[in-house]
């Protein structure tokens, strides 16, 4: 088969492109998550609609008694709480309706690194990535889109053949006084 000739486009641009209130909603979760540009954004979107609508179709199914789809809710529960969108505790149709779009973004490797620490802002965070200073687990991860796993997340480190292993490395985030 081999590789498809042309990429599918993971997102979908909003039906109304000059809405004020949308558009300025649209600036300020880029300006929080230090997203490039509103492409990254409308991916998030399209992840969090595509696990809503899944949801709603399979609560749908759930009401007639469906076997396959309390398997396939099964599965949906346990992907969510894999990536850590879900709590285990809590995993149910309700709490995948309720995600949100910050939901989504708090998972990506651009997020984590700067609430980790390992950067001093989310744009820092995102140059260490894409210049390869960032690896998850035993991997180089140099995508700053990259969809951070629960049990990935206490294996996000710098890279050891990076300047920025050395702690004295001046771009190193400075510990806290009184933090020793």
């Amino acid at each position: 088969m081999g590789d498809p000739k042309f990429n599918r486009k993971l997102y979908e641009s909003p039906r109304r492109p000059w809405e004020k209130e949308r558009i300025a909603e649209e600036n300020k979760l880029l300006n929080r998550y230090g997203l490039k540009n509103k492409r990254e954004l409308w991916k998030a979107q399209s992840i969090l609609r595509n696990f809503r609508a899944q949801a709603r179709r399979l609560q749908a199914l759930i009401r007639y008694n469906d076997p396959q789809a309390k398997k396939e809710l099964d599965e949906i529960l346990k992907k969510l709480v894999r990536y850590g969108l879900l709590d285990q505790s809590n995993a149910s149709i309700d709490a995948i309706l309720t995600l949100t779009i910050d939901n989504i973004l708090d998972r990506r490797l651009e997020t984590v690194v700067f609430k980790l620490g390992l950067a001093n802002t989310l744009k820092q965070a995102r140059q260490f990535i894409t210049h390869g200073h960032i690896m998850v687990g035993d991997r180089v991860v140099s995508i700053p889109g990259y969809f951070v796993k629960k049990d990935e997340e206490g294996m996000i480190k710098y890279n050891p053949f990076s300047p920025l292993a050395n702690e004295l490395h001046p771009m190193r985030q400075k510990p806290k006084e009184g933090a020793e």
